[in-house]
């Protein structure tokens, strides 16, 4: 028999919900927020967390009693973007490269770098050193394999326990190392830096050496490609008659011919040839005016002439007093005759020589013009050839230029390797005087984030198994269906005495729910209606004996049937007997006014039993007696409230279902896996029943503190309820 099981309403979720409403998908505004949703139901599990946290803080103790204590050493270096470079050349590495935002990133992985842990565990030898494994808890197998297997062992360990740390905003970085030994992980500490500064300065160096190895191979191939581009253009000059006596050279170092021995000679002899033609034209003038040119210029003409007026001048006054005949007159007039004889003479020489000068010079210039015309066409051949021999000057002086190029780079290289190292030891490790581990503290606050963890994974667990519905926002969420009220889990003793009051808590809740049954139809409250659950024990039989009451209590003139004729419940709420009732009515007796009992506390209130357990109760409800029943009763009561059975197995509620208006889905609280809730929603859509909706009860109190407790304190059901009082 279903027990009564009677809890206080949860007024916000008895509020009206329409069926379009819930089947909208959207958010349920009465649903409470997500932290307390949490908080419900960490509560519900609360025993399972409290243990599973019990035993991880439990698990924390005992790890740290048993525990072997570690010592961490510390040292810390600086690390410096700028290379101290003492010789001012410039290495391999731009210093701009040294800059880059990378460079402390490219260190750090470096101070973590497999081969640094391979060579601090070469220089201490500790693949073959037992206290360092002993150290980290490991067992000590010596030649079990070969050395450079146990150098790979060892730097797995050690890269297992380092630990760098950069100081921030700064250069600095710390290096720790942990073991059980104070004084190895000191050793080991101190050893990582050191084999870091020098791993350092191994690869600027094998760099360097490799940059030297790399430009003197080169230098070499560049010395002979040197001699070979200056021999091929030295071999062409000769072979063509180039003789270089000057040579030019541009910006880039690139040097062409400035003069040859051709072109020298062909400006010298240009030169003579302008001096002879100048010479011929001076002589040309002179044979043109052959004796102006003697008598003004002649010394000697000038002076016979000068005679001669002399000896004129004294033969004209020797005629004024004497005969020509007169001796003395005759001699001087001989005197003149000799002057005249000699000035001719000299201007006939001066003539002479003029024409000679003029001819020498004539042949002069033409000499000379033949041999510039040669000159010429040596210059024109030779230019040709200049075009080749500049290609090859080119070339050499290219050569030249890598070549000096190379040369310089591999003398900077050479001395750029003596370079000061940019990593220095700030603090060396000293032997840790205290262990830093295990701390109980430490230890005890991560088994509490291991247990909360733990807990919050097995908890998901069990609400993922624990399928039933736990809070009323979750009708609507997982069944599809309008929440037509909920009730809350206060025991069968008090909630009898509850519903005797028609202000408890009770009465308030499923007024709540007649209040909401008013609008799943357009003519209020349904004529009639059957009320079901899944399974037994969910309390259909206590919400229909509540409802039929709150209907009463209304003025609405209401009979309660009990349906469940395999497990009858009503008689025993009313407190009335069980002799005759609704099986002997389905099997052929019509004086259904005998049948009905009336109620001792509720004037308006009737019930009818399920009287005696029939063989086959399908059977009974299979046949259209219990339709025209209803009708009948329909004309006598204003509501029909039919407690049903269980859905589960039975075939009742499908026949039922064909009488009345509609049903209504009793849920108990975390009692039937939602799979289970919806097999039996679909069995009644299968038999074409209205759903009114679902009534949540059995409720966890804890629930109420979910935001869905009451809006006032004295417990009435609905505000709305409470504001029309």
């Amino acid at each position: 028999m279903s027990k009564p099981v009677f809890s206080p309403s949860i007024s916000n979720l008895n509020q009206p919900v329409s069926e379009a409403d819930a089947r909208s998908g959207g958010p349920d505004p009465s649903a409470p927020p997500l932290v307390l949703q949490y908080w419900q139901t960490a509560l519900r599990w609360k025993f399972v967390i409290i243990g599973i946290l019990a035993l991880a803080m439990a698990a924390g103790v005992i790890t740290t009693l048993l525990a072997t204590p570690q010592y961490t050493a510390q040292t810390q270096i600086e690390i410096t973007r700028d290379q101290k470079n003492p010789t001012n050349v410039e290495g391999i590495e731009s210093a701009q490269s040294s800059q880059e935002a990378e460079f402390y990133q490219t260190q750090y992985s470096l101070l973590e770098s497999r081969s640094l842990a391979e060579r601090v565990a070469r220089q201490l030898n500790l693949g073959n050193n037992e206290e360092f494994y002993t150290a980290h808890s490991i067992e000590f197998a010596p030649g079990n394999a070969d050395a450079r297997a146990r150098v790979r062992s060892a730097a797995g360990i050690l890269l297992s326990n380092i630990e760098i740390l950069p100081v921030s905003r700064s250069r600095l970085v710390n290096v720790l190392y942990t073991s059980a030994s104070p004084e190895l992980s000191s050793k080991i500490a101190n050893a990582w830096t050191e084999n870091f500064i020098q791993a350092s300065m191994d690869r600027r160096f094998a760099a360097t050496q490799d940059a030297r190895t790399f430009l003197e191979t080169r230098l070499r191939e560049y010395t002979q490609k040197l001699e070979d581009a200056e021999r091929r253009a030295a071999n062409f000059a000769a072979t063509r008659g180039i003789v270089v006596l000057s040579s030019t050279s541009d910006a880039d170092g690139n040097s062409g011919i400035q003069k040859t021995l051709v072109s020298n000679e062909l400006e010298a002899m240009s030169n003579e040839l302008t001096k002879a033609t100048a010479e011929r034209m001076a002589a040309q003038a002179a044979v043109s005016q052959a004796t102006s040119v003697a008598t003004v210029q002649n010394p000697t003409v000038g002076s016979l002439r000068q005679q001669r007026a002399q000896a004129m001048a004294e033969y004209s006054q020797m005629l004024v007093q004497f005969e020509p005949g007169y001796p003395p007159a005759q001699a001087l007039k001989q005197r003149v005759a000799a002057i005249d004889s000699a000035l001719a003479s000299e201007e006939g020489r001066i003539s002479r020589s003029i024409r000679n000068t003029y001819s020498e010079a004539t042949k002069r210039e033409a000499n000379l013009r033949a041999n510039v015309e040669r000159l010429k066409g040596e210059i024109q051949g030779e230019s040709r050839d200049a075009i080749q021999y500049n290609i090859y000057r080119r070339d050499a002086d290219a050569t030249r230029q890598l070549y000096d190029s190379l040369l310089q780079r591999t003398k900077e290289i050479s001395v750029a390797s003596v370079a000061a190292n940019n990593i220095a030891v700030v603090d060396r490790a000293d032997v840790p005087g205290s262990p830093t581990s295990p701390s109980l503290v430490t230890n005890m606050l991560i088994a509490l984030l291991l247990g909360l963890a733990l807990a919050l994974l097995v908890v998901i667990g069990l609400e993922q198994i624990d399928e039933g519905l736990r809070e009323p926002g979750d009708v609507r969420r997982q069944l599809d269906l309008p929440l037509l009220g909920a009730v809350l889990d206060q025991g069968d003793d008090e909630a009898l005495e509850l519903l005797a009051d028609p202000k408890s808590n009770i009465s308030e809740a499923y007024l709540s729910v007649r209040t909401n049954l008013a609008f799943t139809t357009d003519h209020g409250v349904p004529k009639s209606l059957v009320i079901t659950s899944t399974s037994p024990g969910e309390g259909k039989s206590t919400s229909s004996f509540s409802l039929a009451l709150v209907l009463a209590r209304t003025g609405k003139r209401t009979l309660l049937i009990d349906a469940d004729m395999r497990s009858p419940s009503v008689h025993g709420f009313a407190g009335i007997e069980n002799k005759r009732g609704l099986s002997n009515l389905l099997a052929g007796e019509r004086d259904w006014q005998n049948m009905v009992q009336r109620s001792a506390a509720v004037e308006l209130l009737d019930f009818m039993t399920a009287g005696p357990k029939p063989p086959s109760a399908a059977e009974l409800l299979s046949t259209d007696r219990m339709m025209a029943f209803v009708q009948e009763l329909g004309q006598h009561y204003d509501h029909i409230v039919i407690d049903a059975p269980p859905l589960l197995g039975l075939a009742d509620v499908a026949l039922l279902s064909r009488s009345v208006e509609g049903c209504i889905f009793v849920v108990a609280a975390g009692h039937v896996a939602v799979r289970g809730l919806r097999a039996s929603i679909s069995r009644l859509q299968q038999a074409h029943a209205r759903i009114f909706g679902v009534i949540l009860t059995k409720m966890s109190t804890q629930n109420s503190l979910s935001g869905y407790g009451y809006g006032y304190g004295y417990g009435y059901g609905t505000q709305a309820d409470a504001s029309s009082r």
